[in-house]
């Protein structure tokens, strides 16, 4: 019974990872891009009329993209909203109860999403990439959401946007949860948890490009009123894939 008890716990919080990771990246748009300043990250237009020219982004663009991603309201309350489900469930248990424990729990959450998001600007741009998300030019449910799938795992290069495997995407997820088991997570918890919560991370990233591609509908759309919709989307794939 204490095996079991033990085991729902860890997949609850691995579960409280990937809600707090999936709420931010729908959540970082608002005022980090300036269409004036850079007009290929952001739409401006609507659907019916994208401009299919790639232009990077600048490093003022990605500077503010990043710390509006990092340490802005979304994240924040996103940590607040899972540190409160690890509080009911009691998650770490050695964490007490009270206004310790949640801080604790609320530290650790934007703790883990902190250095995932920087360690992926950081790389992204050591690496020259471009960490926009780029809407599907294509046509059809599997398709755009195919395409969706494996933006999570690429990234443009170059002049003319071309799409290539990212790295820094790839280890960004894993970063944050590595830091936490190793560096505050109770002593009981390892590498393993750390690859587990990882790939809840990762899973956080799936759904919030999910999102970003068929939930995004211009600047008057819904999502884009309620300040849901993300500053690493773009209007559109360019010219070349």
């Amino acid at each position: 019974m204490k095996m079991r008890r033990t085991m729902k716990m860890r997949r609850i919080g691995l579960l409280i990872i990937a809600v707090f990771t999936a709420l931010p990246v729908l959540a970082t748009a608002q005022t980090l891009v300036d269409p004036k300043e850079s007009p290929g990250t952001i739409a401006t237009t609507s659907p019916a009329h994208l401009d299919v020219t790639y232009t990077p982004p600048t490093k003022r663009t990605k500077l503010r993209n990043y710390v509006f991603d990092a340490f802005g309201p979304y994240p924040l309350a996103a940590a607040a909203f899972a540190a409160g489900i690890g509080q009911a469930y009691n998650t770490p248990p050695e964490w007490p109860q009270g206004a310790e424990g949640y801080g604790k729990r609320i530290g650790s959450a934007f703790g883990v999403a902190a250095v995932s998001t920087t360690t992926r600007y950081g790389l992204a741009d050591a690496f020259k990439e471009d960490t926009l998300y780029y809407r599907c030019e294509c046509t059809g449910l599997g398709p755009r959401l195919g395409h969706a799938v494996i933006s999570t795992l690429t990234a443009r290069r170059g002049e003319d946007g071309h799409s290539s495997f990212s790295f820094p995407a790839l280890i960004a997820p894993y970063a944050g949860t590595m830091t936490a088991v190793y560096a505050w997570y109770p002593g009981r918890y390892n590498g393993k948890d750390a690859l587990r919560m990882g790939n809840y991370t990762m899973l956080g990233y799936v759904g919030g490009n999910i999102a970003m591609e068929f939930l995004y509908r211009g600047p008057n759309s819904l999502l884009r009123r309620v300040h849901l919709n993300n500053g690493r989307e773009a209007p559109s794939s360019g010219s070349n894939r």
